[in-house]
């Protein structure tokens, strides 16, 4: 039997957060409603591949016939493509844009609609706490000379570094709040939702959008087993169970829009979980070695973020634990909640982890367990780990508060008491957080916010990169030219433009230069590359016209007739005697 949740009191409103609005792109999942349907029938979207598939992306033959090589990913189908037109990025920024910056927009975008706004019409203030994870894209795009001649040593770092994950979102959707960029390693996503909560009680923020992305790799990969590693031999991941032999990596993204829950039940937003409390804490010194969890750190991130909600850690019914199935993980993991919600009665609390369903995603693993804990809540329902059945007697789980659930279940209340949960996320280096979530509270259907329709992208695939050195050379920079005649120089801005803008041809010319998807940066390469190639001087202000980018082209021609008598022509002669004098000397 369910009961419905119990409404807020003004003292619990004044200290929540509501999550208005969610999207996340999974393995075997690119929209939450595929997400849910496959957590609730306990599928495993983890990927084995073929031998051909492997080979057709690149991993080499020696690695690919290696015994311990497990042809096994978490993978996200898809992870190339992006609407860049929507986004206002031409094509050479689209190709080394890092596909974890794609991803993000599209979800940001796809969140705020699910949470009834029209992604550029979001709140004042509304926030960016965003995370993601090394990707051999970067390593690649760095190598790529032909991209950074196209676009500049500058433009490029802004595309592919992970510093630039919040700002892009804030940038191109118009996002006036707080903008991090977030790094606690596998915690980061959730750490990233922490922070936005803080922000929003804190006053810094009326909105915020928080959460994760992780892709190593847009082809298929595998990986290498060793022993005493952290990934399992057989490519199964299989959390607190009696088989568990380590983890599987993954790729994802998820995003969260939260809200303060008082200001989101004044303005009728959709609410599909409410967190009543986080906390953030450090293992500090007190584990076994840098990578190795603690046990007194994770205790204290659960036993604070129940503190901070004003509840008991004994009334909950289910802990989404960080759950990576290795065994000193599962150990330490096991215990530190077993102290903590050891109130709670014996196998009374669910336990699960959603790598089992999906592999560990890194940057985005936290918020892939929020997500399926919001999403548990709403629809009244537990699920199952996939492939989870016995659990692993060292753990002594059946003497203390959790149970495994072996499949999809209703997940039933007691009358004034809303349904609870805890999400547990921890980080390499000692970074643990723990967030408390309840049901929403009921209302009726009129009082929601309707969603707008969602935005249907229309994704072109941008293969992974234009290894280092794989990129042919460009043609080194000619310094300081003399002036080309102007006739001559028209047609050799017209092919610059093209190539920095990718323009499809000549007949592309007839647009200005925004439209064409120029921005300030790309003024600035542009700019460097006349005085360097073509050894002409032209004002940013020619740029930020509104002109076509063919009478662009003839005034940069028109200004060698100024500059080639003027300040350039006398400054080119300074240059050459000043080289003929120390030739001579």
């Amino acid at each position: 039997m369910t009961h419905p949740a119990s409404a807020p009191t003004a003292e619990d409103a004044a200290g929540s957060v509501a999550i208005t609005g969610m999207h996340g792109r999974f393995p075997g999942a690119a929209d939450l409603d595929v997400y849910w349907s496959n957590l609730r029938q306990g599928v495993c979207s983890l990927r084995d591949f073929t031998a051909d598939e492997l080979r057709a992306a690149g991993v080499p033959e020696d690695e690919l016939s290696h015994p311990a090589y497990v042809p096994t990913k978490g993978w996200l189908a898809d992870a190339d493509r992006f609407d860049a037109a929507a986004f206002g990025f031409h094509r050479a920024e689209a190709a080394a844009l890092d596909p974890q910056h794609r991803l993000l927009l599209e979800s940001a975008w796809a969140a705020l609609e699910d949470a009834g706004y029209h992604p550029e019409k979001a709140p004042a203030k509304t926030a960016v706490y965003v995370g993601g994870s090394l990707t051999e894209h970067l390593l690649a795009a760095s190598g790529d000379r032909r991209l950074a001649t196209t676009l500049g040593a500058t433009q490029l770092r802004i595309l592919t570094d992970r510093e630039f994950l919040a700002p892009w979102i804030s940038y191109r959707l118009g996002l006036d709040g707080p903008s991090m960029t977030v790094g606690t390693a596998c915690s980061t996503s959730l750490a990233a939702v922490h922070l936005a909560v803080q922000a929003l009680l804190g006053g810094e923020c009326d909105a915020a959008l928080a959460g994760g992305v992780a892709v190593d790799a847009v082809e298929p990969r595998g990986y290498t087993y060793y022993e005493g590693g952290v990934y399992a031999p057989d490519g199964r991941c299989r959390p607190f169970d009696e088989r568990a032999s380590g983890t599987v990596p993954g790729n994802g993204v998820g995003l969260v829009v939260l809200r303060r829950l008082e200001d989101a039940l004044a303005d009728g937003d959709p609410i599909h979980a409410v967190i009543r409390g986080t906390a953030i804490t450090n293992d500090g010194a007190g584990k076994v070695g840098f990578t190795a969890p603690g046990v007194a750190g994770q205790t204290a991130a659960i036993e604070e973020a129940w503190s901070a909600a004003g509840l008991d850690p004994a009334q909950a019914r289910c802990l989404e634990a960080h759950g990576t199935g290795t065994r000193l993980g599962d150990r330490v993991e096991a215990e530190a909640a077993a102290t903590a919600f050891a109130g709670a009665g014996r196998g009374r609390v669910a336990l699960g982890s959603v790598k089992a369903n999906i592999g560990h995603l890194d940057a985005a693993a936290g918020v892939a367990a929020l997500i399926k804990t919001a999403l548990m809540l709403r629809h009244r329902t537990l699920v199952p780990s996939a492939g989870v059945s016995d659990a692993n007697p060292e753990l002594g789980l059946d003497e203390g508060p959790f149970r495994l659930p072996r499949a999809c279940e209703p997940w039933a209340g007691a009358v004034g008491v809303p349904r609870l949960a805890g999400v547990s996320s921890v980080g390499i280096g000692g970074t643990n957080v723990h967030a408390v979530l309840t049901e929403a509270p009921e209302r009726s259907p009129g009082a929601r916010r309707a969603a707008p329709t969602p935005r249907a992208f229309t994704r072109e695939s941008y293969p992974a990169l234009r290894f280092p050195g794989s990129a042919p050379a460009a043609a080194p920079a000619v310094a300081a030219e003399a002036p080309a005649e102007p006739a001559d120089l028209t047609a050799r801005v017209h092919a610059l433009l093209i190539e920095a803008l990718e323009l499809p041809g000549d007949e592309a010319l007839d647009v200005g230069y925004f439209e064409a998807g120029g921005d300030s940066l790309t003024a600035v390469h542009l700019i460097g590359r006349l005085r360097d190639e073509h050894g002409v001087e032209v004002p940013i202000t020619l740029f930020l016209e509104e002109a076509p980018l063919r009478e662009l082209a003839a005034r940069v021609a028109a200004e060698v007739r100024v500059t080639a008598e003027g300040p350039l022509a006398s400054l080119l002669d300074e240059i050459e005697n000043e080289n003929q004098i120390e030739n001579e000397s």
